[in-house]
């Protein structure tokens, strides 16, 4: 169909239009809307949250005080993934694992439990899977690459989960970890939830790389004291990557999207 002239100069002007645009505004014009968090997930601080999974609810790496949980609701189980106090923190494990409560921790951990705790525990190693509440759990190592990290997460003892629900699909939880192999080797993972700081796990540059080979649905950056997570969102984007980011207040308590720096 012939294009009148009233019709060819609107659109000349359109184009003249957009390309007087400051080169920052075209470009956030141009970005996609991040997604919407799940509406399963909780967010508490840091590393800190919840999953309600067929109705199950799931606390993962409860720390700061058992009255930030008081609100939970029933718990279902209880999943730490280290030892750093930042995800463990036996006073608050005491006051939330309560009677059939489930407890799973990696062996360091429980090593460190009180007794009474210890006895209920279980402990999962590198590798390891079964079921909580009706719900498969996996085991992933978590643990630094990066020479001069290691002495932070050493391999074989930390680790990630890998929830499976049957209305959610695979969830991992990565925990402290850098990309390793077995990391970007994770399949049909429905949401991800990915650490960037450094020197304890990854940089923006190195999270980005292994979402992209992992190729999750969805990724939620989280324990990322000091770094933007827009900016890792926007790289990922620009890496040609298909995963969608949803960003979540992970420091509620801070007016910098950072977070404090460690």
């Amino acid at each position: 169909m012939d294009l009148n002239r009233r019709q060819t100069l609107a659109g000349a002007l359109a184009c003249t239009a957009a390309a007087a645009l400051p080169a920052a505004l075209r470009a956030q014009a141009a970005a996609p809307t991040p997604a919407a968090a799940p509406g399963f997930l909780t967010p508490f601080e840091h590393a800190s949250l919840m999953l309600t999974l067929a109705g199950q609810n799931i606390l993962v790496d409860p720390v700061g005080g058992a009255d930030r949980y008081a609100a939970a609701g029933p718990l279902a189980a209880v999943l730490v993934t280290h030892e750093h106090g930042d995800h463990f923190d036996p006073e608050v494990l005491a006051a939330v694992v309560t009677d059939g409560v489930a407890l799973v921790v990696n062996p360091a951990v429980a090593e460190k439990l009180p007794e009474d705790l210890r006895a209920r525990a279980t402990v999962m190693a590198n590798g390891d899977s079964g079921e909580i509440a009706g719900i498969k759990i996996e085991a992933v190592p978590a643990y630094n690459i990066t020479p001069e990290r290691t002495q932070y997460h050493p391999q074989g003892r930390d680790n990630g989960y890998v929830l499976t629900s049957p209305d959610q699909g695979r969830i991992y939880v990565a925990g402290d970890t850098e990309a390793t192999p077995e990391f970007v080797a994770q399949q049909d993972i429905a949401l991800a939830f990915v650490p960037m700081n450094l020197p304890y796990t990854m940089s923006i540059d190195q999270a980005v790389e292994g979402v992209a080979a992992m190729a999750p649905r969805l990724v939620i950056p989280y324990h990322h004291r000091g770094n933007d997570p827009a900016e890792f969102a926007e790289k990922l984007r620009a890496a040609g990557s298909q995963t969608q980011v949803a960003i979540v207040d992970w420091y509620p308590d801070s007016d910098d999207p950072k977070g404090p720096a460690d």
